[in-house]
């Protein structure tokens, strides 16, 4: 009896990594790929509408769907099917900035460096007065404020370490770097997210407070320092999207160096002016959120209704203009699609395009994408569509070259990326890793147990630069390092359309899915 079982066990295994060194890739296909990809790229050409004319687009503005109409009209153009702005539900209230202008003007005159925040209103008008600085670490030391803030521009925070750094702003992965990242996390090892998510918790909860206490207080607008240096404004939302919210006061974000100064000259006891206006409006005429797809359709009559899909979020924050995140993932897959089409090839299942809205404000268009054609989370049902997804690939980590792909725990499918990535080894992808990565829309796929993949990406300047910052502009995008990146999705893309099988799974428990988000 167990010699029995240790041989049925014995062929089984056997069979499993012949499966896997059976993986097909055509060659011939993939040649001509990186043919059309390297050498003919459009790519730059999707960028500079994406970002230079249509760009940003804040969820819900009329940028956003200004560039909506566009992308929807350009993949008409290059021949791609069903092409629309498709409504995942209801977001809110859209936002949008028509003019600012800040500057310190005693006891010098100081053209600010600033942008205010998003959803947060305007000031109704020219607004001028001295600063007053609020230095709270917890909520106890707001009592001493009591009755001082009426009418006062104030500077929430104290003064921001500053250092000069000796590394280098732009990086690419080094061999050890991919190395780490290929082996598995340790066991049991608490994941890094967790504890930046409780930091975050209770600087939020502080913040929340202190809004409220300044906001009561009678002050007038809210000056704080951007997290970077060198004249870069981080800058996200200081105020709610969701209708008939109650508004906060002006916020702005001012650059960490001139914060500084303000914050030294006071503690020195001198008075200091600002005067500022901000002309924002909140955009109420359509509270519906929009995925902008298209599809080339399949030929295979057994596997043409299945769907393999790739793309990035289309929204941005709205200081830059949304190059690196994400015009960067939209422009690839864009170009990844107009390859394929270019080529002529004949996908056995639908090839389908998807540019997410509102994933800055947590993944909330892929999320609702999912719910719509594939998986209830509140009810916790499959629906049709389910069995017929295939796959979803991701790019969204900046305009740095794809050097791999995160597997998401699915064992099964990392012999098959590897020998899909093989023929691009010489462009410096290679890596394939079963760790997880997250804050990206393939996670809204993963998450309810459908293969969704994010690449791995050279960081270049994304973290230290440009990631949500008023530097997000086309002139910190790597052209090489997109054309080779649309033309390793499109490889993926085609050989995902066009194997016998959708790619394996890994275990599912719909029981266990978390109910969907409110936002």
């Amino acid at each position: 009896m167990y010699r029995k079982s240790f041989t049925a066990l014995f062929f089984l295994i056997v069979f499993s990594f012949s499966s896997y060194a059976q993986e097909k890739v055509d060659l011939q296909i993939v040649q001509r790929i990186r043919k059309e990809g390297l050498e003919n790229s459009k790519v730059m050409e999707y960028m500079e509408y994406l970002s230079d004319v249509y760009g940003p687009r804040l969820a819900e503005s009329p940028q956003y769907k200004k560039a909506g109409e566009w992308a929807v009209n350009k993949l008409k153009e290059l021949g791609f099917v069903n092409a629309k702005m498709e409504p995942w539900g209801t977001f809110g209230r859209g936002w949008e900035l028509n003019k600012f202008y800040a500057a310190m003007t005693s006891p010098q005159y100081m053209p600010l460096i600033a942008y205010p925040k998003a959803w947060t209103p305007g000031t109704n008008g020219v607004i001028k007065g001295n600063v007053v600085l609020f230095d709270v670490k917890k909520v106890e030391d707001m009592d001493k404020y009591k009755g001082k803030l009426k009418d006062a521009i104030v500077l929430t925070q104290d003064e921001q370490p500053l250092e000069i750094s000796y590394d280098p702003m732009a990086k690419r992965r080094t061999d050890d770097d991919l190395k780490k990242i290929e082996m598995a996390p340790d066991p049991g090892a608490r994941s890094p997210f967790a504890a930046r998510r409780e930091e975050f918790m209770a600087r939020h909860e502080l913040m929340q407070a202190i809004n409220k206490f300044l906001k009561d207080e009678g002050a007038t607008v809210l000056l704080e320092p951007s997290r970077g240096k060198d004249g870069t404004i981080f800058v996200q939302s200081g105020g709610s999207y969701a209708k008939g919210s109650e508004n906060p006061l002006p916020s702005i974000v001012v650059s960490s160096e001139q914060y500084n100064r303000m914050v030294r000259i006071l503690k020195k006891n001198i008075p200091v002016s600002v005067e500022l206006e901000v002309q924002a409006n909140y955009v109420d005429s359509d509270s519906l959120g929009y995925n902008i797809v298209a599809e080339i359709p399949g030929t295979d009559k057994k596997l043409k209704d299945e769907v393999v899909m790739l793309g990035g979020h289309f929204d941005s924050w709205h200081a830059g203009t949304g190059a690196t995140d994400n015009s960067a993932g939209c422009a690839v897959a864009m170009e990844a699609l107009r390859i394929l089409k270019s080529i002529g090839v004949k996908p056995r299942r639908t090839i389908r395009i998807a540019m997410w809205d509102a994933e800055e404000e947590g993944l909330i268009g892929s999320r609702n994408y999912v719910t719509n054609h594939f998986f209830d989370r509140d009810k916790k049902e499959k629906k049709p569509e389910y069995d017929k997804f295939d796959c979803y690939f991701n790019y969204d980590n900046g305009s740095g070259k794809i050097r791999g792909i995160y597997a998401q725990g699915n064992n099964a499918v990392v012999p098959i990326f590897e020998e899909w990535l093989k023929p691009f080894n010489d462009l410096g992808a290679s890596t394939v890793t079963i760790r997880n990565t997250g804050s990206t829309d393939h996670v809204s796929f993963d998450g309810v147990g459908l293969p969704g993949f994010q690449f791995i990406q050279d960081d270049l300047e994304y973290s230290t630069l440009t990631h949500h910052s008023n530097m997000d502009v086309i002139d910190h995008v790597s052209a090489p390092d997109l054309i080779q990146s649309a033309t390793i999705m499109a490889s993926f893309i085609y050989d995902a359309a066009m194997r016998d099988e959708k790619l394996p799974r890994k275990y599912f428990d719909p029981n266990e899915v978390s109910p969907q988000r409110r936002f």
